[in-house]
């Protein structure tokens, strides 16, 4: 096993079930439908601009360790996660879900592709002669990323020792870590999603607007949780039967 080798290992194979042969073997998917490597891809016409925001956001917001950065070969720039520890393809996809919707949402849902897919597809491992062009994938600095954005390929076999030397300063994502960034990134959907509630004045004034009967009136401020406590309560004392 050479050193490019050892590295993909230890980032993306390891501890995966592989099928007896050889072509299984190469699988980012095992026999039991389980993943160490999620993939981000943004196609043409989209660059690195937009690919960038993720590999900065994960680092800053969700504390992740950097993902490698690599060429398709053909057509996108990709982004490559590790995991520690293999989980099944679903929990890989609706991570890159949420990513997708927490970075991405301007981007046309054409132009993103995440592997694994739903039902078990993954990437094809990198580096790798591409049969139709003659082109090759290949890991790549950061700093060169944006070179790429037109052209995202090598049109050279990319050494065995340079690719080795970008994978050896990459880490695998801990569990904790993943599930506490997955659960963050719920969270902010379900808050985004959430309706704002009306302003207790805004509300007060379209109950009035609903009706010109002065208790229905009151009932509805009274049991509206969106205006504020002491108007709901002088609208229950008015609603009180006078005192004998």
């Amino acid at each position: 096993m050479n050193r490019l080798d050892t590295e993909l290992n230890r980032l993306y194979l390891g501890g995966l079930v592989f099928a007896p042969d050889s072509a299984q073997a190469l699988s980012l998917v095992d026999v039991r439908g389980r993943t160490r490597a999620m993939v981000l891809e943004v196609v043409q016409p989209t660059n690195w601009e937009a690919l960038s925001e993720v590999w900065h956001g994960v680092q800053m917001e969700l504390e992740l360790p950097a993902p490698g950065i690599a060429v398709s070969g053909s057509d996108g720039l990709q982004l490559w996660f590790s995991l520690e520890t293999a989980i099944p393809v679903a929990d890989a996809h609706a991570f890159l879900e949420a990513l997708r919707m927490r970075f991405l949402e301007h981007v046309p849902a054409a132009r993103v592709r995440l592997w694994p897919t739903p039902d078990a597809r993954h990437a094809a491992l990198i580096p790798a002669l591409q049969a139709g062009s003659g082109n090759w994938s290949a890991f790549v600095a950061p700093d060169l990323a944006a070179i790429f954005s037109e052209t995202p390929w090598l049109d050279v076999e990319p050494g065995e020792e340079g690719q080795a030397a970008l994978l050896r300063g990459l880490q695998a994502v801990k569990p904790a870590v993943f599930d506490a960034a997955l659960a963050g990134m719920r969270a902010t959907a379900r808050h985004a999603a959430a309706p704002a509630p009306a302003p207790a004045r805004e509300t007060a004034i379209a109950a009035h607007e609903a009706t010109d009967d002065p208790r229905r009136f009151l009932l509805r401020v009274m049991n509206d949780e969106t205006v504020d406590l002491a108007l709901r309560i002088e609208a229950a004392k008015a609603l009180l039967p006078p005192a004998r």
